[in-house]
């Protein structure tokens, strides 16, 4: 029996919220095993690439040669845009993320990640756009603000005191990678994206300049690689579940999401994902939840909510064309 669309819009929202919520759990507890942050990387651009490379191929077949088509008719987006997206969405924000992981907690990760990109992403729409921040919108970004300098702050502070390890190494490069993802998100809105083209373009640029330099780059012994000593199912493993379920999947189910919910709904279902992830790793991971960590979880959480007050004030005026911008920005910053 067919399922309804309220059916497959649930569907889609559970399962995107389970992955982003596993992504932050796995990522941190794959820093104790055997793969290097590089090496997690290799496994998301492979993973993906192996599944959205042959969709980009037939996504261009009688369009190979245009100015719209790149990368040898792989990329159904043009050279500019492909790089341009696939620099900050598909290169550096795996590379940092994944290497953010190796330093600072799952917690951490939670505050600083997804709950930091609504900050950087209306920022750099302020700047890049010329999109106005209202006050309800400014409150919540003084929320995320306060969030992100409970967290962050502590892990400094207990470096400088000499107590507080590489946490704000962690810290450092989990705020640069959702400021890489806030570029992405905004690239993606001044031009007017779709999500699946995005996703395939930002892979197809991912797979051409990362793969190569990865391999020159270990062979030459300049970058650490721990590929040859790992066992075939962590390898397998992380190229099924970074590539094909963190980028295929859950793109293709945030999309189903936001068609059956709206960005609005849809970025508070996704608002769960700090909390979820962060009390996933107490039990799973072991990792405590002190108290500077739950008041910015709280913080984090409250300002995307006043963010989505704000965004519903402004929709409910907007005109279709406008709402519907919306959704490709939702998706372009999920």
């Amino acid at each position: 029996m067919p399922l309804s669309a309220r059916q497959k819009g649930v569907m889609a929202a559970v399962v995107t919220v389970a992955i982003w919520t596993s992504f932050i759990v796995i990522a941190r507890a794959s820093a104790s095993h055997t793969l290097t942050p590089f090496d997690l990387a290799l496994c998301r651009i492979v993973g993906a690439s192996m599944v959205l490379l042959p969709w980009g191929w037939w996504l261009t077949r009688g369009h190979r040669g245009d100015a719209g088509v790149s990368f040898g008719g792989f990329s159904p987006l043009p050279l500019r845009q492909t790089v341009q997206a696939g620099l900050f969405g598909g290169l550096l924000y795996a590379v940092l993320a994944y290497s953010g992981f190796f330093h600072a907690p799952a917690a951490h990760a939670s505050v600083l990640l997804p709950g930091s990109l609504p900050l950087w992403t209306a920022l750099l729409a302020a700047v890049l756009l010329g999109e106005r921040i209202t006050p309800a919108r400014a409150l919540g970004l003084a929320c995320i603000v306060a969030g992100d300098l409970l967290v962050g702050g502590a892990s400094l502070w207990g470096a400088f005191s000499g107590t507080g390890g590489t946490a704000w190494r962690g810290d450092l490069l989990f705020m640069a990678a959702a400021s890489c993802w806030a570029v992405y998100g905004v690239l993606a809105r001044k031009f007017g994206l779709d999500a699946v083209r995005a996703t395939i373009g930002i892979t197809v640029f991912a797979f051409c300049t990362y793969v190569p330099a990865f391999v020159l780059l270990t062979w030459l012994g300049v970058l650490p690689s721990r590929l040859a000593s790992a066992p075939w199912g962590e390898i397998a493993f992380q190229t099924v579940y970074q590539g094909v379920g963190s980028v295929v999947v859950a793109g293709i189910a945030f999309t189903q999401m936001i068609r059956h919910f709206g960005p609005v709904k849809s970025t508070m279902l996704t608002a769960l994902v700090p909390g979820l992830s962060a009390m996933a790793a107490v039990p799973l991971l072991g990792e405590p939840l002190h108290w500077h960590l739950l008041a910015g979880l709280a913080m984090v959480t409250l300002g995307i909510l006043f963010g989505v007050r704000a965004a519903r004030a402004k929709a409910s005026a907007a005109t279709p064309g406008t709402i519907a911008a919306c959704g490709g920005v939702a998706r372009a910053d999920g």
